[in-house]
């Protein structure tokens, strides 16, 4: 789409002077979803090219239910980012309900905080953290009509991505879980795959990197061109660079006491801060955006779609 007369005329003011400080870090939200002509990036030279709608938009959140301020205040921030950047869906990334997995206090930990966004039809696909399972296995929770689980592992699909929630806790039932992963891993006709499951992989956190599940799933992530993974569990934000083509994405910042996290060599942005992601996935790339209880992006990221051939 060709530039307008305003946005030539500026382009062409930056041609007489130097361009040192357009690298402007902190990112803003933006207002709508407005024709692509009013919605621009604001923090380079290419944000005057006009940024398209994405085909589709989700939020990523974990380690939310604890019903206290630190949820409460995450998701009030993300229901003014739904106002602003309606979405379709939520991640739960696990830990749904503390301490125990109580199913009776779903009220408190889950269905007040999200009010308005229920109420307005955005769904969450949950999966099974270590506290969930401490009351009867988690089952009452898989069987929880607003967290859509269809069992402990499960796929789902908005085109054009397929997710695949995985359930990783020590109990977990790998010898069926793990054919039934690459069974459908194989035949998904989707270009985006995302697999989401409680438990860490690559993390600069308290409980560090996770071996077994590396060794269990990556393989798996490759021969499949998987592009991203998520979790919670480690109370923080990081998301990684791309380690043999597939993106580690930690988002356990969503409601319970954070805790500290570190860089590693193959860390692109961690932090300690509450808050929430939200995924916008277009043809050829999804763009990750971390935002804070205050409406500030404090990281982005970019995946290709070919990033893990």
């Amino acid at each position: 789409m060709p530039l307008n007369r305003r946005q030539l005329l500026w382009l062409s003011s930056l041609s007489a002077c130097s361009v040192v400080g357009l690298g402007i870090t902190k990112r803003f939200l933006p207002t709508s979803d407005d024709p692509p002509h009013q919605s621009f990036l604001v923090d380079s030279v290419m944000a005057l090219i006009p940024k398209p709608k994405p085909l589709f938009r989700f939020i990523a959140i974990g380690d939310t239910g604890t019903g206290k301020k630190g949820q409460y205040e995450v998701a009030n921030a993300l229901f003014r980012y739904y106002q602003k950047s309606p979405f379709q869906v939520v991640t739960l990334l696990g830990d749904n309900i503390y301490p125990d997995g109580e199913i009776e206090k779903i009220n408190e930990v889950f269905e007040k905080p999200y009010q308005s966004l229920l109420e307005a039809g955005v769904k969450f696909y949950a999966c099974l953290g270590n506290h969930d399972i401490r009351t009867k296995n988690g089952n009452r929770q898989v069987t929880y009509p607003l967290f859509n689980m269809q069992g402990r592992y499960y796929t789902f699909q908005y085109n054009p991505v397929q997710f695949f929630v995985l359930d990783a806790n020590d109990n977990a039932d790998w010898e069926k879980q793990l054919p039934w992963l690459e069974d459908q891993l194989r035949n998904s006709q989707s270009p985006w795959k995302i697999v989401y499951s409680h438990f860490q992989m690559y993390s600069s956190g308290l409980y560090g990197v996770n071996e077994p599940l590396i060794e269990q799933l990556t393989p798996l992530f490759k021969k499949f061109n998987v592009q991203l993974y998520m979790n919670g569990h480690e109370h923080h934000y990081e998301r990684t660079k791309p380690i043999k083509g597939t993106t580690y994405l930690t988002a356990g910042n969503g409601g319970a006491p954070l805790r500290s996290v570190e860089r590693s060599e193959w860390t692109a942005t961690s932090a300690s801060t509450l808050g929430f992601t939200a995924i916008e996935v277009y043809e050829d790339q999804m763009v990750i955006r971390a935002i804070n209880t205050q409406d500030q992006v404090f990281d982005e990221g970019i995946i290709k779609l070919n990033e893990a051939l």
